[in-house]
């Protein structure tokens, strides 16, 4: 389980996309066997989606799109179990209150938990209704994102069910999850879109973004009030967007596939997702050499970043940091606006040291027992945090660490200053790069005894977990080491004086916060 070994991740990489396609099989028998009667009810083309796990090439199932949509599948194959339990359950406040526990568990990163329980407590009454309503929302969104991974497909499904037509409600507004325009559609898995004509853009509006999707033998077509529009149609081998079609945006080629950037997401006042517009190329061009950047400041850094990260969502959101979903392996959403230069080299890593994490967790089970308890202080975030948010945070921040100190050494070599500036980087930047070294040594540190403590005291991580806070030690160690040729500088500069503030309060932290006191591990 080495930190940078490329092979073993590529390894772990291929073994997941074959679990994912697995997953996809079992749930589709799942559904078949279980849960036929609620499928019928909810819409669900249990048929179609056996011919799309047929469909789909190994390589796609490490998609960010494809896994999702699996994701989502075996996230609604679970809440049908739960319709199954609730319908026989003679003790409904217990069964409210044990569900209520899983949820936080399970659906940490998903909004599920507001959706089942929007109070935050174990309440029974009307728990059946919010069930079935979110069993209905997710069986939607499932149907309407499947019809165009492959329109090919769709429409001969639908030919050879022999049904006629195939009516699909959905919606057309924005997407803020992942990242589309209202009036458009994400076709295929590359990150092309579809836009719809002017006019049914406008009859969008006034329908609240409610459309009605047709599927029949030889085209798909939307319904929005009285106009109907044809999105892609087949004749005989030929097919065509009656839509205007629109490619992936590329930052990065690939040997397999570009790395693509979506449109940007942009946020409110109150830090909350509120439209999405096309990206500027001028965000694209910053990403590209921000990447450019890495590859020759920290080439096995690069390698695992080309490896893991495979489309990234600018963000227009001030005071929002950048983040990615378990659920969503390879999308990164980073915010392009709001942080500078250096911010966004940090972030790329950031964000693929998480897709680094989530796929070594998709492999080993590293930790158990915690029961999600928020007992451990983040240096980062400055509150309690359960386990798995600080291995997250020792993990990522480790490599945020091995990454400035990188970019220091690379300035600092022969024609350093040329190649940092044009990186669009500056003097200050160095002196920061240097600061965030230091800084994140201390912060990991301060982690790594929590982990330990976690390890030998609650006897919460298992051998793989303990082998990984070992591996971690040890990278801190070394960046450490190279740390100290540039300690003094950082000290003397216009950072000592946060440097100095930031180890005086990880003092105080381990005075007020447990577990762990100092010189207890």
């Amino acid at each position: 389980m080495l930190l940078l070994d490329l092979q073993q991740l590529t390894q772990l990489r291929d073994e997941f996309r074959l679990s994912m396609r697995r997953l996809f099989v079992d749930l589709c028998r799942e559904v078949h066997a279980d849960h036929a009667d609620l499928a019928r009810e909810l819409g669900l083309p249990t048929g179609f989606f056996d011919s799309l796990h047929s469909s789909l090439k190994l390589d796609a199932h490490s998609n960010w799109k494809v896994v999702g949509w699996i994701e989502t599948l075996n996230d609604l194959v679970y809440l049908l179990d739960v319709v199954r339990q609730l319908k026989s359950e003679l003790n409904l406040p217990e069964f409210a209150e044990q569900l209520l526990d899983e949820c936080q568990e399970k659906f940490f990163e998903h909004g599920y938990l507001d959706d089942l329980f929007p109070t935050g407590q174990p309440h029974a009454k009307g728990l059946e209704k919010r069930l079935s309503a979110l069993c209905r929302r997710l069986a939607q969104e499932l149907t309407l994102e499947s019809l165009w991974f492959d329109p090919v497909l769709t429409v001969k499904w639908n030919r050879q069910s022999k049904v006629g037509h195939w009516d699909v409600p959905g919606i057309l507004t924005d997407n803020c999850e992942r990242s589309e325009i209202a009036g458009t559609i994400a076709v295929d898995i590359t990150g092309a879109w579809c836009q719809a004509p002017k006019e049914v853009r406008q009859a969008v509006l006034h329908a609240s973004g409610r459309v009605a999707f047709r599927v029949e033998p030889t085209r798909i077509t939307v319904k929005v009030g009285k106009i109907v529009s044809p999105i892609w149609s087949s004749l005989g081998r030929a097919s065509q967007w009656q839509w205007a079609y629109h490619p992936p945006l590329i930052a990065i080629l690939r040997d397999d596939d570009p790395v693509t950037v979506g449109p940007t997401l942009v946020y409110g006042k109150n830090r909350q997702p509120k439209t999405v517009k096309p990206t500027e190329q001028r965000q694209v061009a910053r990403i590209a050499r921000a990447w450019q950047t890495i590859q020759h400041a920290w080439p096995e850094g690069h390698d695992v970043l080309m490896l893991l990260t495979s489309r990234i969502v600018p963000l227009q959101a001030k005071g929002v940091v950048s983040f990615s979903y378990r659920h969503r392996p390879g999308l990164s959403f980073i915010n392009c606006f709001d942080r500078d230069n250096l911010d966004l080299i940090d972030d790329l890593i950031h964000e693929n040291s998480h897709h680094h994490l989530n796929l070594l967790l998709r492999k080993y089970v590293m930790y158990q027992g915690d029961h999600n308890q928020q007992i451990f202080y983040s240096p980062w975030r400055g509150s309690l945090r359960p386990l798995r948010g600080i291995l997250h945070a020792t993990f990522t921040f480790t490599m945020g660490a091995l990454l400035f100190q990188r970019l220091s050494s690379w300035a600092s070599r022969r024609g350093g200053a040329a190649r940092w500036k044009k990186a669009g980087l500056t003097q200050r930047d160095l002196h920061r790069a240097r600061f965030r070294c230091v800084e994140e040594v201390e912060s990991v540190r301060y982690s790594l005894q929590d982990l330990h403590y976690a390890d030998h005291h609650l006897r919460w991580l298992t051998g793989s977990g303990r082998r990984l806070v070992g591996l971690l030690t040890e990278a801190i160690e070394q960046v450490e080491c190279e740390s100290e040729r540039f300690k003094p500088e950082v000290e003397r500069s216009a950072f000592g004086q946060a440097l100095r503030k930031h180890i005086t309060e990880l003092r105080l932290a381990r005075q007020t916060h447990g577990p762990v006191r100092l010189g207890k591990v």
